[in-house]
């Protein structure tokens, strides 16, 4: 199959629903060049639109007179005609709860108004790439009986397509991201080959399809669409809230695989991807979160990231922090044996930590 491209979506059509004529005639200027744009004033004008027009992404409002966000998205979401269309929620709120409740509603991702137009183009080329990428993997994946050794390879590359698409989502919310996915999925590749030549874990990770859990990883951050900017993007150290808003970007990441898993007819690469979001930050005395999960009972998969993810961010320059050493790093992650991490696996990683300073060398 043809790699797809920008040029695949130029001429799909986007619907911009708000009852502010600044916002929908900045919305159409950035968006008229490469889209067919139809601006519309309320709920009620949408749903007459949808009559004789069905758009690729809806960018829709929260705060509207008669008919607000919330109850324009429950009818769409109600209705088999229109609930797959992608729902885009731009607010002026900021609030994390309003937020969290369009996502849970089936919004794909939300915008703080103002927005610029570059941002609103790339979110929205991104956002219909990645629906065209799935529309073509649900395809592949209906048709796979009878030819299963052929497709079950371009099945992997749409997988890993999809999974880059929307890792990129969010690097271009976090300028540090897109550095960071590759390093850890080079990380993980090894920290699995170094498990198994010292029989750890073996039995669980003979049960695993390594592979797809190292291109899943790419999504361990995707929560992070859902965290503010003035969050994210933060000079030096964050307040006590705004580290349980951070925080929150785990649970967010698992929600957002959830919607991506009920809208996917082969999801079961999600899984790892679930999982991995959900888990990277327990820790292994208890002490991490969202869950509080102690030892074993975090998943495996997490209990790996956890390291692979901690040696790449201390490795590296955050906003908030100058890179540690190599060295540094290391002293770092042992000290933290059997209260961040677990045992074994910190062996393991001691044992290997100069071919993890080659790859952090190599790909920074």
């Amino acid at each position: 199959m043809a790699r797809l491209t920008t040029m695949h979506i130029n001429r799909e059509t986007v619907v911009m629903v708000d009852d502010d004529i600044t916002n929908l005639t900045l919305a159409k200027n950035a968006l008229v060049g490469k889209f067919d744009i139809f601006t519309v004033p309320s709920g009620k004008r949408l749903f007459q639109l949808l009559e004789r027009v069905t758009p690729a992404l809806i960018l829709l409002d929260i705060e509207m007179p008669e008919m607000d966000g919330y109850e324009v998205i429950a009818l769409l979401k109600s209705s088999s005609r229109t609930a797959q269309i992608p729902v885009i929620f731009l607010t002026a709120q900021n609030k994390p709860e309003s937020e969290f409740k369009g996502l849970e509603l089936g919004a794909i991702d939300y915008m703080m108004k103002p927005f610029s137009k570059e941002l609103l183009l790339k979110r929205v080329e991104m956002h219909i790439l990645f629906r065209l990428q799935q529309k073509e993997l649900e395809r592949y994946a209906q048709n796979l009986e009878g030819e299963v050794y052929k497709k079950t390879k371009t099945v992997l590359e749409l997988q890993n397509t999809i999974l880059k698409t929307v890792a990129e989502l969010v690097e271009c919310r976090d300028d540090v991201t897109g550095g960071h996915i590759e390093r850890t999925q080079r990380y993980l590749t090894l920290f699995v080959g170094f498990m198994i030549e010292h029989d750890a874990y073996t039995d669980e990770l003979s049960t695993w399809d390594t592979e797809l859990f190292v291109l899943s990883s790419q999504l361990h951050d995707v929560g992070k669409i859902s965290i503010k900017d003035s969050i994210l993007l933060k000079p030096g150290s964050l307040d006590e809230d705004e580290i349980e808003e951070m925080r929150r970007h785990t649970t967010f990441g698992m929600d957002i695989i959830g919607k991506m898993k009920e809208n996917t007819a082969e999801n079961s690469f999600l899984n790892y991807a679930q999982v991995l979001a959900g888990s990277h930050h327990e820790k292994w005395d208890g002490k991490g979160y969202p869950y509080g999960l102690k030892g074993r009972d975090i998943p495996l998969s997490g209990r790996i990231m956890a390291i692979a993810d901690v040696y790449d961010a201390l490795t590296n320059d955050r906003p908030y922090k100058k890179a540690y050493s190599h060295e540094e790093s290391v002293s770092i992650i042992k000290d933290g044996k059997g209260t961040h991490f677990d045992p074994l696996l910190v062996d393991v990683f001691l044992q290997h930590e100069r071919e993890f300073r080659d790859i952090a060398l190599a790909y920074n």
